[in-house]
C-alpha cells in the first residue's frame, strides 16, 4: 500500500513539475512594448521592472505622435501580429484619449477581464472615465491607466499677489471662476505687464474637453460651438496682447516658465509639471500654484493595452496589477512624479494628508483634482479626435497671426483633414 501511496505521489509531483516546466516555456523571453515618449518607460523602470523575470528581455519600440505617426504605425504592425514571430510580436502598446477609440474596438486588445485575468475587484478604485473610454461595444474593458488627468489653472504666485492682491488659489480661483472673470484678469495682467495664457493653444483643451458633440458623426465633421468660441477668445487675446503668441511645446512657451517669463499661467493637468515645466537653474521653482479655471477639464491620458497574440500574459497582469490597481504604488508614483494617479482611495488618502508639492509652493495640488476626477465625462470621443485637434490648431495659428483671414483658415483646416481621412465629409 505504501509503495503504490508512493508511486501516486510521485506521479503527482512529476506532473506538477512537468506542468510548471510547460508553463515557464510558454512565456516568451522578449516584452515588446510600442510607446511614443519615455513617460511610460520611466514607469515602468521605476515601479515595476524588478518583477520582470531575469531572462526575459524588455524592448521598448518608440514613434513619436506627430502626424499620427505612431499610431498608423501600431495599426500596421498589428495587423501583421499573427505572422510575427514569437519574439517580434506586439505585447503591450500605449494609446491616448484622443485615438483610443481606434483600438479599443478591434481585435487586436485584449479584454483586460477575460483574457489577461484582472477583477472588478482589482479595478474597484480606477476612477469611471478611465474604463469608460476603454469599453468596447460589447461592454469588455480593453486597457488600463495608470494616471488619471484633470486640469487646472497653474499660475504664477508673485504675479497674482502683485495683480490680485494673493497668492491664495482659493481667492485667484475666485478671481478667473467664469470666463467673464479670466477676460477681466487677463485685461489686469496687460497693464501690469504680463500675458495671461502663453499662446495660441493653451486654453484649447479647457474648450475642446467640453463639446456637447463628436468631431465626426455619420462620417460628417462637425464643429462644435465650443470650438468656435475658443477660436474667438484666442483671436481676441492675441489682438489684444493677452498672449505671448507662443506655440504649444514651443522654446517660447518653455521660456514664459522661466522665473523671468512673464506668462502668468498654463492650463495644464498634473503630468503637464513634470514633464513640461523646467525645474532647474532660472525655474520659476516654488512660485506656482493650482486652481480650478473657468471650466473643469481633463487633458491626457495614457492606458496601457495588451496585445492579442502575446505570450506574456502573466508579466501584462502583472504590470497592470501593479501600476494601475496597486494602492501602495499609486502613492509612490503620486508623491514622487506629481502624477494624480487612477486609483480613488489613493488620492484621497494623498489629499487628506501633510503631502506638500514644494513646485507649488507647498501646496497639496491632489485635493484639488479629487473631485474632477469623479466628474469627467468622455461621451463625445471619436476616433479622430487627434488629428482634428492638430490640423484646427495648426491652421487656425495661421489666422490668429492675421497671415490669413478666417475662411482661408477653414479652407486649409478642411482640406487637411479631408487628406487625412478621405472617408469623412464637410
Amino acid at each position: 500500500m505504501k509503495k503504490v501511496l508512493a508511486g501516486i505521489l510521485t506521479a503527482v509531483v512529476l506532473f506538477s513539475f512537468l506542468s510548471c516546466k510547460k508553463k515557464e516555456q510558454s512565456e516568451g523571453k522578449v516584452l515588446n512594448i510600442y510607446v511614443w515618449n519615455d513617460e511610460f518607460k520611466e514607469r515602468f523602470y521605476d515601479y515595476f521592472a524588478t518583477k520582470v523575470p531575469a531572462d526575459v528581455k524588455v524592448n521598448f519600440v518608440t514613434t513619436p505622435n506627430k502626424d499620427n505617426a505612431y499610431q498608423n504605425n501600431l495599426e500596421k504592425i498589428l495587423k501583421q501580429q499573427d505572422k510575427a514571430s514569437a519574439d517580434e510580436k506586439v505585447d503591450i502598446f500605449l494609446v491616448e484619449a484622443d485615438y483610443a477609440l481606434k483600438f479599443v474596438d478591434t481585435p487586436y486588445t485584449l479584454d483586460v477581464k477575460n483574457d489577461i485575468g484582472l477583477t472588478d475587484e482589482d479595478l474597484s478604485q480606477q476612477f469611471k472615465y478611465t474604463k469608460d473610454i476603454m469599453t468596447d461595444s460589447n461592454g469588455a474593458l480593453k486597457g488600463v491607466a495608470w494616471q488619471s488627468c484633470p486640469g487646472g489653472f497653474i499660475y504664477r504666485r508673485s504675479y497674482a499677489k502683485k495683480v490680485l492682491g494673493s497668492d491664495d488659489p482659493a481667492v485667484v480661483q475666485k478671481a478667473i471662476n467664469d470666463w467673464n472673470g479670466f477676460d477681466a484678469v487677463a485685461a489686469k495682467m496687460k497693464a501690469a505687464g504680463y500675458y495671461m495664457l502663453s499662446g495660441y493653444d493653451d486654453a484649447y483643451r479647457v474648450f475642446s474637453d467640453n463639446v456637447s458633440s463628436k468631431w465626426v458623426n455619420d462620417n460628417k465633421i462637425t464643429i462644435d460651438p465650443m470650438i468656435y468660441r475658443w477660436i474667438e477668445q484666442t483671436k481676441e487675446y492675441s489682438d489684444k496682447g493677452y498672449n505671448n503668441k507662443a506655440a504649444l511645446w514651443s522654446k517660447e512657451s518653455t521660456d514664459g516658465m522661466m522665473s523671468e517669463g512673464l506668462v502668468f499661467g498654463y492650463f495644464a493637468p498634473a503630468w503637464f509639471i513634470d514633464f513640461n515645466m523646467p525645474h532647474g537653474e532660472g525655474s520659476a521653482y516654488g512660485d506656482w500654484a493650482f486652481c480650478k479655471g473657468p471650466q473643469s477639464f481633463s487633458w491626457g491620458g495614457t492606458w496601457i493595452c495588451g496585445a492579442a497574440g502575446s505570450d506574456n500574459i502573466s508579466i501584462i497582469k502583472d504590470l497592470m496589477l501593479t501600476l494601475t490597481c496597486d494602492k501602495k504604488t499609486m502613492i509612490k508614483i503620486a508623491e514622487q512624479t506629481f502624477d494624480f494617479t487612477n486609483n480613488e482611495e489613493a488620492m484621497l488618502e494623498v489629499a487628506a494628508s501633510d503631502y506638500k508639492n514644494d513646485f507649488l509652493g507647498g501646496q497639496n495640488h491632489i485635493a484639488l483634482f479629487v473631485d474632477s476626477a469623479s466628474s469627467i465625462n468622455k461621451n463625445f470621443l471619436s476616433a479622430y479626435d487627434q488629428g482634428m485637434s492638430e490640423k484646427i490648431q495648426t491652421y487656425m495659428k495661421d489666422y490668429f497671426e492675421d497671415k490669413t483671414d478666417l475662411e482661408s483658415a477653414w479652407e486649409n483646416f478642411y482640406s487637411a483633414v479631408l487628406e487625412l481621412y478621405p472617408e469623412l465629409t464637410k
